[in-house]
């Protein structure tokens, strides 16, 4: 790991991450996680000041980066939230199968290097009539956005973190066996369109 990436790029990603128009996307759907909870890419815990306590039986989350889990625990300490970190990937989680009755994925599919596998193994910890709760960024609908897209994309991820603009994330979760029931989509104000096309929603397991 180079000094960009311990030092700064945990800082970048936490700010980035922190954006108004991005915090309002997390204030719509954390707070509907209930039960047994896992949060898939819990970064520097910016998702933790929406959770509503009282749903909460179980709180679980994965974070590959060791500056970021520390980041996040910090968080979790103030929000007074009982969090069992592991610092790992989601390609293979230390967790038994159908466990979960909530997994909340939050800007993370356009990062996750194996994005299938990882998909398929929350699948596995999902409890038959648990709920994948997403929202991420990724492939925008207009052609010429999307042409941008894909020319910044190989620039982009050495900057970000791996971060990939373009993925098609509707395909990556019905590709991995899920329905999606709900789901909305917008691009968000006040951001860069090569960035800021949103999906939003949640599945279940075919």
């Amino acid at each position: 790991m180079n000094f960009y990436e311990k030092y700064v790029l945990p800082k970048v990603l936490n700010c980035t991450c922190g954006s108004k128009p991005i915090k309002l996307q997390r204030k719509k759907i954390i707070p509907l996680a209930k039960g047994k909870i896992l949060e898939i890419g819990v970064g520097s815990g910016l998702n933790m000041p929406f959770y509503n306590h009282s749903d909460i039986e179980e709180f679980h989350a994965l974070e590959p980066s060791k500056e970021l889990c520390n980041m996040a625990k910090k968080i979790a300490e103030n929000e007074k939230l009982k969090v069992n970190f592991y610092q790992c990937g989601a390609e293979n989680i230390p967790l038994p199968d159908n466990y979960f009755d909530t997994v909340i994925i939050t800007y993370t599919m356009c990062t996750i290097p194996e994005v299938h596998r990882a998909n398929t193994e929350i699948k596995r910890e999902l409890k038959n009539d648990g709920k994948m709760i997403f929202c991420e960024h990724g492939e925008a609908p207009d052609a010429n956005i999307k042409k941008w897209q894909k020319r910044i994309n190989p620039f982009w991820g050495l900057i970000a973190g791996g971060c990939n603009i373009d993925r098609k994330i509707p395909d990556l979760i019905q590709e991995s066996g899920f329905d999606i029931v709900e789901m909305e989509e917008m691009y968000l104000p006040s951001t860069p369109k090569i960035a800021g096309y949103n999906y939003w929603g949640y599945a279940v397991s075919k």
